[in-house]
């Protein structure tokens, strides 16, 4: 299959790149690199530093395709609070150039987008379904479920496809791909640059309405999450339509102090901290219901264990090169 790729720069992109190139499948990759690196791409991948709104390299691409995985975006929640115009005009404007892209040149079908949990909003104690109202509490979630919604509208017109893919909480690593972003605003990879001496991890909020009074939530490795975009592109072949949104997660929930202890462990370091207020914008409990996932990919987490997830970020940290 010939897969156009945007955003596979990133962190998330390049975790399905080697997925993808290991399943042996053919990719054209595009990402402007405002986020991305381009030395965290694989070898075998046909690779143009392009924004989606630059609609002259765009099309071409769109045309020789067979199928589309979606993940270029701006992803900082406090950066989406602090510049909600600049979030929307990013990335629902490079989507809606990408829909026009795909209206104009007659393709390609299928259509995986990179959607988030952020949709959501609060929760309420309970882990989220498909099914639930969606709320988003900061314009990161809320540009995500604008793409939803626009998807939904336009999907019958162009004759798409697609999968809204609701991650939860990306996290872990790859022996040679990981986490590298500027700024970093990721937990463990925080957790784990103080447990090796980096400056004090900021605790934000021990108040909320939590077993411990810090934030919870479901963290999914990257390495599982390549594989569901990879089950997702077979899901979208088959003769029932599965089109919608489609939670990826564990199913449960760690709350922050419980991966600080995490990272305690892996690494026999401890991890300074500090103590600061809530940061606007963050719900309290993201926690993911996957009976639909499991049913429609056949997809489960293979590196669910909390442990596991941070020992491989750990592994990176200590002697990664690439990353998104």
């Amino acid at each position: 299959m010939r897969i156009l790729v945007t955003g596979g720069a990133g962190y998330i992109g390049g975790a399905f790149l080697r997925a993808a190139l290991a399943a042996g499948h053919s990719l054209s990759v595009i990402d402007n690199l405002s986020t991305g690196h381009a030395d965290s791409l694989p070898p075998g991948v046909d690779f143009r530093q392009v924004d989606l709104r630059e609609r002259r390299w765009l099309d071409p691409l769109l045309a020789e395709c067979d199928a589309l995985v979606h993940f270029a975006a701006r992803s900082l929640v406090a950066e989406s609070v602090a510049d909600p115009v600049g979030y929307y005009r990013d990335n629902l404007g490079g989507f809606l150039a990408l829909l026009a892209g795909i209206e104009a040149v007659g393709g390609p079908r299928r259509l995986v987008f990179s959607s988030s949990a952020a949709v959501y909003g609060h929760g309420e104690g309970q882990p989220f379904r498909e099914t639930d109202p969606c709320r988003p509490v900061n314009p990161y979630g809320g540009t995500k479920l604008a793409m939803e919604q626009v998807l939904g509208h336009a999907a019958p017109r162009l004759k798409l496809r697609y999968l809204c893919l609701r991650y939860f909480n990306a996290a872990g690593a790859l022996a040679d791909h990981g986490e590298r972003h500027q700024p970093e605003t990721h937990l463990i990879p925080l957790a784990l640059a103080a447990a090796a001496g980096g400056e004090p991890l900021t605790l934000y909020g021990e108040d909320y309405p939590t077993p411990d009074g810090s934030c919870v939530r479901d963290g999914v490795h990257v390495a599982d999450l390549a594989e569901a975009h990879l089950a997702a592109l077979a899901a979208l072949e088959a003769p029932s339509d599965p089109s919608g949104p489609l939670n990826l997660g564990t199913g449960q929930g760690h709350s922050v102090k419980a991966v600080i202890a995490s990272v305690e462990r892996v690494t026999g370091r401890a991890v300074p901290l500090r103590r600061g207020p809530r940061r606007p914008g963050d719900p309290a409990l993201l926690v993911a219901a996957v009976d639909r996932a499991r049913a429609l990919l056949g997809w489960a987490p293979r590196q669910a264990a909390l442990d596991a997830i941070v020992a491989s970020a750990w592994d990176f940290a200590r002697g990664g090169a690439g990353g998104g």
